[in-house]
């Protein structure tokens, strides 16, 4: 029975000192992750997972070690997709570390580093988008800036950045309803720049697009892109297209009105003037307001507007 007794005691002591050897082994490979912690986030990344899968091997004895090196590797992941980034490495790389590190985040229940990936993976697709769009490769542009704003819905760049691609593919109803959302995440008084910005480019285009449509006869549709750009703000030249367009349907009264309307923003000299009171002239003209209409285009006689001017003189027997 003694001889039973020894031989179980020596058996349990081998065991512990076996055990203690094992968590020996754990705590050192902890040390060396402690020490590359400054200078080698990779090499510290390596040694911290060992030691979850050596703390998994020992057992509970080294639950602690297991424990404090799966709070650490979520930063570490976190660290490595941030030094991609300040080191300029592509955007493929830059969104595959932060990916990485949203993943072990989750993994391991650190919504602080799950926060932190997120942010650098938005700064990686906004790049990735850039990119391409500088490329002209739109559509993949479109994906990346779509892939951004899933994680970060009120990144506004990306939004206006959308925009600007669908205007380079002339594509109205998508530039609109980005330029639309860029602007509703704007505050006027602290964006104001940014709201100037957006409202200014979103008129020129449908301005552009209006009288492109009115040179080719579509007045219908003229006027449809016209009131588009008109939602984003006032413009002299857009009042001219509107004049234009609606003198050659015969709307006459809102010929006249928008001449005027053109005429008040306008403050150029006799020259710059002479295309609104000839938009003006015609209105009158339609409306056989011949003294007025007389006064108009003698008012447009300059620039390319003179000679259409005195021809219109003549034919109403000016005096």
């Amino acid at each position: 029975m003694k001889k039973l007794t020894g031989l179980f005691l020596a058996v349990f002591m081998a065991f512990s000192i076996a055990s203690g050897q094992e968590r020996n082994d754990v705590i050192k490979v902890y040390n060396e992750g402690a020490k590359l912690l400054q200078t080698d986030v990779q090499g510290a990344i390596t040694a911290f997972e060992n030691v979850v899968t050596l703390s998994e091997q020992v057992g509970e004895s080294a639950n602690d070690l297991k424990s404090k090196a799966t709070q650490v590797l979520p930063g570490l992941y976190v660290r490595l997709a941030n030094n991609a980034m300040k080191e300029n490495k592509s955007a493929a790389e830059i969104i595959k570390a932060a990916k990485l590190a949203s993943d072990v985040s989750e993994k391991y229940g650190n919504e602080t580093g799950k926060n932190n990936a997120s942010i650098i993976l938005v700064q990686g697709y906004n790049k990735m988008g850039t990119e391409l769009f500088t490329d002209k490769d739109y559509d993949n542009a479109i994906l990346a800036f779509d892939s951004l704003l899933v994680i970060n819905p009120d990144f506004s760049n990306a939004i206006f950045n959308k925009a600007l691609i669908y205007r380079a593919q002339n594509n109205n109803a998508a530039f609109e309803e980005s330029i639309d959302l860029f602007l509703g995440k704007l505050e006027a008084g602290k964006d104001d720049q940014a709201i100037n910005q957006a409202s200014t480019l979103a008129l020129e285009y449908f301005r552009a697009a209006g009288s492109q449509a009115n040179q080719a006869d579509n007045t219908d549709e003229a006027l449809e892109l016209l009131n588009k750009a008109a939602k984003y703000g006032e413009d002299k030249d857009l009042y001219y297209y509107f004049a234009d367009v609606y003198n050659k349907k015969k709307s006459f009264d809102s010929g006249i009105e928008y001449a005027q309307k053109g005429l008040a923003l306008e403050t150029g000299d006799a020259e710059a003037k002479a295309k609104f009171y000839f938009q003006l002239g015609l209105g009158q003209e339609g409306k056989g307001q011949t003294a007025e209409a007389c006064a108009s285009f003698k008012n447009a006689l300059f620039g390319p507007f003179a000679e259409p001017s005195k021809a219109k003189r003549t034919n109403l027997k000016c005096q």
